[in-house]
């Protein structure tokens, strides 16, 4: 009998600390980046340095410590904090004899395995091929295709060439087909923007409980897991108010710090996507020393986005965090704790007073040869109540654009 057991790669952790950003916690989200991929992190080592080197990142002592150090330990993955080249990735691996991973590489790994939706691999894969185009290294013998004349005839396409055309072609085809999910929302999102319908979107860093938020909020439904990326398809649903006025929440892909520009321009329609929503909740976890560094990048991305939305901050996780209530709000934020459900009336509150203007509050009186009108607004706003009179169909109910003009003449309130 043998018991099977899995086996995870031992990993060392590199940074390479030039004062560009702050590598300690850079290197503590990169730990947790490391385990979310299925990787140990056994270990990691800093090198501060005025640049990079440009042939192995750290410097040659550096490099031969890491490598005595992967062959007394067994360490089969050697991960960096930062974007390599390809000629500094093929340097590492000749001195150690271990597998370079950078940063980039790393989190495109976890994409790959977390996508679930058409849609999502098909990001992930762009950005992928995106990310590796310009790293196919080696040159053959003749770099041009055969000629069609005299003079012109070579040995014809490297493998080189070939690779390259074929990873064009694939992200040309990538990119049309993304193209047609893109016109499909944009549909889907003006017919929304048409019927009134006013979206929330909970954004904010990776794993700090939006999609914990989203089923507490909803019963979405939606695969809660304490790693990082654990979503990445987009994920709507209907919000009922304590008013009676319904939202549509949204849940997105989460963020990090540096996050990858190929993963950011793969990603580009699902990001407009919640930068669009009327309501934004930029929700953080308040058991973590990086709450106020983690709403800050969120707020910098929306931003360059053109975010126009209402932008509420929310601390999640404060269960864990005892003696919160004597700490001041970051940002005139809200706490709550999806997991036991503390504060969420006093958000759903918040998001009430966060409707936009256009959203009203009526109380009509309809003929009796206009009650057909009811029907169009159960479909297209909020109907709270409706009662006959003897004048006719008397209705309280929440209406948008597209009813205003159309029910304005029946309004008593």
């Amino acid at each position: 009998m043998y018991e099977n057991t899995e086996h995870l790669p031992r990993a060392l952790l590199v940074e390479c600390d030039t004062g560009e950003y702050d590598a300690e916690a850079s290197l503590a989200e990169l730990y947790e980046l490391v385990r979310s991929a299925g990787a140990e992190p056994f270990g990691a080592v800093t090198q501060k340095r005025s640049a990079p080197d440009t042939a192995s990142c750290v410097g040659t002592g550096m490099v031969k410590q890491i490598s005595a150090f992967c062959s007394e330990y067994g360490i089969e993955l050697l991960i960096f904090d930062r974007e390599l080249t390809p000629t500094q990735i093929r340097n590492l691996e000749e001195s150690t004899d271990v597998r370079v991973v950078d940063r980039t590489m790393l989190i495109l790994d976890i994409f790959a395995a977390n996508a679930r939706s058409k849609e999502g691999k098909l990001q992930v894969e762009l950005a992928q091929l995106r990310y590796l185009l310009p790293r196919l290294s080696g040159r053959g013998k003749v770099l041009s295709r055969l000629g069609g004349g005299i003079g012109t005839r070579g040995p014809g396409e490297t493998k080189l060439e070939t690779d390259r055309r074929h990873i064009r072609t694939r992200i040309q085809y990538l990119q049309a087909q993304l193209e047609e999910v893109e016109k499909h929302r944009t549909q889907i999102n003006r017919r929304r923007r048409k019927n009134g319908v006013v979206t929330v979107a909970l954004v904010g860093y990776t794993n700090v409980g939006k999609s914990t938020l989203m089923n507490a909020l909803t019963n979405a439904g939606v695969l809660t897991e304490n790693r990082l990326f654990a979503t990445l398809d987009p994920t709507a649903r209907a919000l009922k108010l304590p008013n009676g006025f319904t939202v549509m929440l949204i849940d997105t892909v989460g963020l990090v710090r540096r996050l990858p520009h190929h993963l950011v321009q793969a990603f580009h329609s699902t990001l407009e996507q919640a930068a669009a929503a009327d309501i934004l909740l930029n929700i953080c976890d308040a058991s973590s020393s990086e709450a106020q560094v983690h709403l800050d990048v969120t707020r910098r991305l929306l931003a360059k986005l053109g975010s126009r939305g209402t932008v509420i901050s929310v601390l999640n996780k404060c269960d864990l965090v005892p003696g919160l209530d004597d700490v001041p709000l970051i940002g005139g934020g809200i706490r709550i704790s999806a997991k036991t459900g503390e504060g969420l009336p006093e958000l759903l509150q918040a998001i009430e007073k966060a409707l936009p203007v256009s959203v009203r509050r009526v109380h009509l009186r309809l003929p009796f040869a206009q009650t057909g009108l009811a029907a169009r607004i159960r479909k297209e706003g909020t109907l709270l109540n409706e009662e006959y009179t003897a004048n006719g169909l008397s209705l309280e109910a929440f209406v948008g654009p597209s009813l205003w003009n159309t029910v304005k003449p029946y309004i008593e309130s």
